[in-house]
């Protein structure tokens, strides 16, 4: 496998419209309904906004032979993920017994990615806090079994394509031939997914395209995700942050492979 060298890409109009950073632990039973009403209290001033949703069933990467998965049964009744909003809306804290994620999302056009180091920044801060209220009311320490790194990729309609036939020209290994003389027209939808593996087991990244059209402007859109999940052989809050960097470097690094180099240039404005 090649090995990649240099500082890693940088555009100065990225693509991402969210960023998604998590860990899943060993269900924590002890964590009740009243505990969520409490931790609250933590995440109050920032976050002001609680809303519950359904809780997220745990997927962990699986390699050769391994036994798949199962999920431990348990006579706790279940509890939903529970989401703090953030005062501005561009932040979500998500927390469920097994699991903590947060969102840094664009909301409005004038959002702008905060990059890389800002967004670990404010996962970290509201990690420590969720550890520290765990320790405060004696409810055990985190078991981490796998994490999670997820950039959603927005490719708008007139951003190097206006029809789905246009889709080699921003994902050139996802073309679709455009030859006058063929029956079937341009493509009606797109969904198209696969994983790459990284080295040594510590992970995998999944790469998902879809097309659709927003919600609030009916504007068309390509959607990219590149999701790694996984987990190194250091499981400390150090081990954490480094595996981190790694996801980051294969979905930066994936993004220009699975990218055409004039999107990347024009539209995207790769420095």
């Amino acid at each position: 496998m090649p090995q990649a060298n240099g500082p890693l890409p940088n555009f100065e109009k990225p693509p991402v419209i969210e960023v998604v950073c998590g860990i899943l632990f060993k269900a924590i039973n002890s964590l009740l309904v009243p505990h969520f009403g409490l931790l609250w209290e933590k995440f109050r001033d920032e976050y002001p906004t609680c809303r519950e949703v359904p809780p997220l069933n745990p997927l962990l990467e699986q390699y050769d032979n391994a036994k798949p998965f199962q999920i431990e049964l348990s006579d706790t009744p279940p509890l939903p993920r529970i989401w703090f909003v953030h005062k501005n809306d561009t932040g979500v804290i998500q927390i469920q017994r097994d699991r903590f994620l947060h969102n840094w999302r664009k909301v409005h056009p004038e959002d702008e990615y905060p990059r890389y180091h800002k967004v670990m920044e404010m996962y970290k801060k509201q990690f420590s806090k969720f550890e520290t209220f765990l320790t405060e009311h004696e409810l055990g320490s985190l078991e981490p079994q796998q994490y999670e790194m997820t950039y959603i990729n927005h490719m708008y309609q007139g951003d190097g394509w206006n029809s789905t036939k246009d889709v080699g020209a921003l994902l050139p290994d996802f073309s679709f031939r455009n030859d006058p003389k063929r029956f079937l027209p341009a493509p009606e939808s797109i969904n198209w997914r696969t994983g790459f593996a990284l080295p040594n087991r510590e992970g995998r990244l999944h790469a998902t395209v879809r097309h659709g059209k927003l919600k609030e402007t009916a504007q068309s859109v390509i959607i990219l995700d590149l999701t790694v999940r996984g987990i190194g052989t250091d499981r400390s809050l150090e081990g954490m942050a480094a595996w981190f960097d790694l996801a980051r470097e294969w979905i930066v690094r994936g993004f220009v492979d699975l990218t055409g180099k004039e999107a990347q240039e024009k539209v995207w404005k790769r420095l």
